[in-house]
């Protein structure tokens, strides 16, 4: 009877560790896990970060903007406007704006002055580069001569007469935007603005492009 009392309990482990070994198993096991989880989470993070980052430098750095052309201002020196003769230099403040992480190398253009249909004067615009985000300055003389044929105008003579002539600039401007020391963009600029020549203040006003 006390053999088969003695048989109904299990035998306690030889060396008392089975369970501690067991338990250090799972645990490191466990820990496995957690490291595998914790870096494909840093991986699924950092990759999707590097499309973020892509993404944001496509759109912004790397998007290749049209930079404007455009006559910034501009004063006056009388020399002849009695009606119908009119000869005036202008000394006018032109600029080219590059919006773009990267410099925009253009070619050498004319800027041509009109009133109405009519050509009045030119400015030469040399070869030249606006670096990036910033805006190139010239400073060019122009002389508005009326031609011969505005002699007989009466709606000419009377803007002459009230000091305020309307006036139009027109131009196209060709270069390259360089990105990144290695992409190349060729962009082109279109000037067409309108503005006043205000004969008494010696101005130009509403300048519109």
């Amino acid at each position: 009877m006390a053999a088969e009392q003695k048989a109904e309990y299990p035998l306690a482990p030889a060396n008392g560790f089975a369970r501690s070994d067991e338990e250090a198993i799972t645990s490191e096991a466990e820990e496995l896990r957690l490291k595998k989880r914790k870096r494909l989470t840093f991986f699924i993070i950092f990759t999707v970060s590097q499309i973020v980052m892509g993404i944001v430098f496509g759109l912004t750095i790397m998007k290749v903007k049209t930079p404007k052309f455009r006559v910034l201002s501009a004063t006056f020196e009388t020399i002849n406007v009695t009606s119908p003769s009119f000869n005036m230099k202008m000394y006018a403040e032109i600029g080219v704006k590059n919006p773009n992480f990267g410099p925009y190398k253009f070619h050498n253009t004319t800027v041509d002055f009109y009133y109405g249909e009519t050509l009045f004067g030119s400015a030469g615009i040399p070869v030249s580069k606006a670096s990036l985000k910033t805006t190139k300055k010239f400073n060019v003389t122009v002389d508005l001569i009326a031609p011969t044929s505005l002699a007989s105008n009466t709606v000419f003579a009377n803007e002459v007469s009230l000091g305020l002539l309307p006036l139009r600039s027109e131009s196209n401007l060709s270069g390259k935007v360089t990105l990144m020391l290695i992409m190349k963009k060729k962009k082109s600029i279109q000037m067409n603005c309108t503005m006043i020549a205000n004969i008494k203040a010696k101005q130009l006003q509403d300048v519109n492009c």
